[in-house]
């Protein structure tokens, strides 16, 4: 299971990119950054903030993991991160992490997995969870109620509505063997189908005592949705976020054309306003840096983005 997961990983993300325009996309990072603005001038050095531990998802490292486990977490522990989540584990036993992750002093509190491998081998999952300590499973990628190729990059309405039901069974077995299952998101839930946003479908049809939900705030914003409004309207839902930030872009991006990654801070988002909104909401127990791509030598990327949470609070 752990030696093709990062793989598929990659392979069912890339897929959920969905066609969008140049205009939503601009659009999107504008009113992020106007937003940002707003609140560096009105809310001064008393504004609210996350005191998190600095946390990161290790898909930022996917292609460095594997020829370097143990020295790689090293190099992620010194430069000042604290927590991290998982996406496939490269053929490492569940001892080997732990060992990894204690002379890393990293706490590994969450794992991704993709929706087929929950379904095809949730037992497995939590058996070698459990054994690492994690506390949250996270699904990384929905799937299809009647899978087919030609579906993969889009969702009906009924999709979205299978994978609440779904999310629901998963959950209460996570629940079960003592950890909480979580749902990242991407672009597609933010696209309005059938007159109805399915990020909003997830949160109506999912029980909150069985399904948390990690925000991707990066992905929010590039899909036209604010980060800052989901949050203001579902405090209490959302309890992990992923932050990444984006150049900005000429060029429509789509399935094989993602926007362009920057380091945090250097792109298009202001993190500060989110942030202060995630702060009132006072339900978010761990955030994660994911730079999917580097534009520097990774160690000076994954820096970049440790001094800018820091800026913002985190520890």
């Amino acid at each position: 299971m752990h030696s093709k997961y990062t793989e598929k990983f990659a392979t069912e993300e890339r897929g959920l990119i969905l066609n969008y325009s140049r205009r939503d996309f601009v659009k999107a990072g504008s009113a992020s950054l106007l937003c940002g603005s707003s609140a560096l001038h009105a809310g001064g050095l008393d504004a609210k903030t996350l005191n998190l531990p600095l946390g990161l998802q290790l898909y930022s490292v996917r292609q460095i993991l594997p020829t370097d486990y143990d020295g790689t977490l090293k190099e992620i522990g010194a430069l000042g991160y604290k927590e991290v989540e998982s996406a496939g584990y490269f053929n490492h036993t569940a001892a080997e992490v732990k060992t990894a992750m204690n002379n890393a002093g990293l706490k590994l509190v969450s794992a991704h997995h993709p929706s087929d491998d929950l379904h095809q081998n949730l037992d497995s999952i939590l058996s070698f969870s459990h054994k690492l300590g994690i506390t949250y499973i996270v699904c990384s990628s929905p799937g299809h109620k009647n899978p087919n190729p030609a579906d993969k990059g889009s969702f009906t309405l009924d999709d979205w509505r299978w994978n609440a039901d779904q999310f629901n069974i998963i959950g209460e077995k996570v629940s079960a063997a003592g950890m909480k299952f979580g749902y990242h998101n991407h672009i597609l839930e933010f696209k309005e189908t059938d007159g109805v946003i399915p990020y909003v479908e997830l949160l109506r049809l999912t029980d909150p005592t069985k399904v948390t939900m990690e925000l991707d705030c990066g992905w929010v914003t590039v899909g036209g949705g604010s980060p800052i409004e989901y949050l203001r309207k579902y405090p209490t839902r959302i309890t992990m976020l992923h932050v990444k930030d984006f150049k900005p872009s000429e060029t429509p991006p789509s399935n094989t054309n993602r926007p362009a990654i920057a380091e945090l801070g250097l792109g298009t988002i202001d993190y500060r306003p989110i942030f202060e909104e995630a702060a009132k909401a006072g339900n978010i127990k761990h955030c994660f840096a994911e730079q999917e791509a580097f534009n520097v030598p990774w160690k000076q990327s994954l820096k970049i983005d440790a001094d800018y949470l820091r800026k913002l609070g985190m520890k």
